[in-house]
């Protein structure tokens, strides 16, 4: 007899994803032993970015577009995160050829920032300092707003004067973040302006609507795995929600970190992941899972705060 195992519908690649690695591998496909190169990590999912470095994706950094040889015969691909002006004025530089893989999503977003901009208005972000789509964003308005991560940056940066209360201010936040994070961050700026405050709703609707089915799930099974690369924003960000609604939640970011003292035999397992965690890859931590005799799965009525696998 097998542990109960399901895998959550929803979990897996955004769209976005979905259309970044279908393009990378259309291009792979058509030039075999061509390589591609990807500005940045394609997807934060190491498992991934190895599958598909076997096939020729080689990850670079903007510094690196420089140094390419011939670049006029090389092709750069821009993932969905997105990239300031100044990365396709480089690549007109060199002459390398791009395919733009941009997040339709986070093109918008772009566009709206650009649109609201001015020397009256301050412009704040809520999003992960250096995160990508976050730079990207940073270059449509010239470095000109303030990123703040949390409630307690967005505190410090009120009590220091980085961000001004005496000016219109506009705020915006990075697709991936919680929308209850981002409510409580907007609600707190809301108090504290006197010269108004416009929100824009800028969280992907995909990823809004993962936190409440997110939530549902982690309740409704006994104990969660949840699987994603290690440096995934919003990989933190969704395991975070279900440890808060499921105590027994376990980060992984392959089927070798399971451990079976995790499980008792009677335990109904839930498996999510990232909008960046491949659909084969909980598919393969759902069959290790599976796997485990449950002879060797530990039945303990009560587990120690220190034997939950906190968030990495």
């Amino acid at each position: 007899m097998a542990l109960s195992v399901e895998i959550d519908k929803r979990s897996g690649f955004c769209g976005g994803v979905i259309r970044a690695i279908s393009k990378a591998e259309e291009f792979l496909d058509a030039h075999p032993g061509k390589k591609l190169y990807s500005l940045g990590a394609i997807v934060h999912n190491e498992a991934e970015l190895a599958r598909l470095s076997a096939k020729g994706l080689v990850t670079i950094s903007k510094e690196d577009i420089a140094d390419i040889p011939d670049p006029t015969s090389e092709t750069l691909l821009i993932r969905a995160h997105g990239e300031p002006p100044s990365t396709y004025e480089l690549a007109r530089e060199v002459g390398i050829n791009v395919i733009d893989c941009t997040c339709p999503v986070v093109l918008k977003l772009q566009k709206d920032i650009r649109k609201t901009y001015s020397p009256q208005r301050q412009i704040v972000i809520f999003g992960k300092v250096g995160h990508a789509e976050v730079m990207g964003l940073l270059g449509q308005v010239g470095g000109d707003a303030v990123v703040i991560e949390n409630m307690d940056m967005l505190l410090s940066a009120l009590e220091d004067g980085t961000i001004r209360t005496d000016v219109p201010l506009e705020i915006f936040s990075q697709t991936t973040k919680s929308p209850t994070e981002y409510s409580r961050i907007c609600d707190s700026l809301t108090e504290r302006t006197t010269a108004g405050l416009t929100i824009h709703n800028t969280i992907c609707s995909q990823v809004a609507s993962r936190h409440e089915e997110l939530t549902s799930f982690a309740q409704s099974h006994d104990i969660i795995i949840f699987v994603s690369g290690a440096s995934s924003s919003n990989g933190k960000v969704l395991c975070d929600l279900c440890l808060s609604r499921n105590p027994r939640t376990y980060h992984i970011s392959s089927q070798e970190e399971i451990d079976p003292s995790w499980f008792h035999p009677d335990d109904q397992v839930g498996i999510c992941g990232a909008t960046s965690t491949p659909r084969w890859l909980l598919e393969e931590v759902a069959e290790a899972i599976r796997a485990i005799p449950l002879s060797s799965s530990h039945c303990h009525s009560e587990r120690s705060e220190e034997s939950i696998r906190q968030v990495k």
